[in-house]
C-alpha cells in the first residue's frame, strides 16, 4: 500500500500547536506559531519536534525566548511569557518517536528527501511530454 504522507510528510499532530494564533502583526493579520518560526528562521516541524522532546517546562521556556525574538507581533513585547505558557499547552504529550523522526528527517540536511526526489522526477516527466507534444504538433505540413 502507498504511503499517505508522501505529500504530507509532516505529523498531523503538530498541526494543533503549528497552526494556533499567536497575535497580530502590526498590519493587522493573523500570525501563527508556524509563521513565527519560519520567520525566525527556523524549520517550524524540527522546532516542534525538538520542544516535545525538552518536555514541557523546558519547551514552554524555549517558546518564551523565540518569541520574544519576534518583533512583529506588537502583543508578544510584554506578553511572550503567557503566550508561550498557553502555546506550550498545545504541544503533543508524550515522546511518540515516529513522528518525531519523521518530522526531523523532512528537515533539509543537503541531500534531496525522496518526497522532493519524487517532484523533480515528475517535473521532468511533465517537461517531456509538453515538449513530445509541442515538438510533435508542428510538423505535420
Amino acid at each position: 500500500m502507498a504511503d499517505l504522507n508522501v505529500l504530507n510528510p509532516h505529523p498531523p499532530e503538530f498541526d494543533r500547536f503549528l497552526y494556533a494564533f499567536v497575535g497580530e502583526d502590526r498590519k493587522g493579520y493573523a500570525v501563527t506559531v508556524l509563521s513565527t518560526l519560519a520567520q525566525l528562521g527556523l524549520d517550524p516541524w524540527k522546532e516542534t519536534a525538538e520542544l516535545v522532546m525538552l518536555g514541557h517546562d523546558a519547551a514552554q521556556a524555549r517558546l518564551g525566548t523565540l518569541l520574544a525574538r519576534f518583533e512583529d507581533v506588537p502583543a508578544l513585547a510584554s506578553d511572550h511569557g503567557r503566550i508561550a505558557r498557553d502555546l506550550s499547552q498545545l504541544l503533543p504529550e508524550g515522546r511518540t518517536s515516529g513522528s518525531l523522526k519523521r518530522a526531523a528527517s523532512t528537515v533539509p540536511d543537503g541531500h534531496p528527501g525522496k518526497s522532493r526526489a519524487i517532484w523533480t522526477v515528475l517535473t521532468i516527466i511533465i517537461l517531456l511530454f509538453q515538449m513530445f507534444m509541442v515538438g510533435g504538433s508542428g510538423s505535420g505540413e
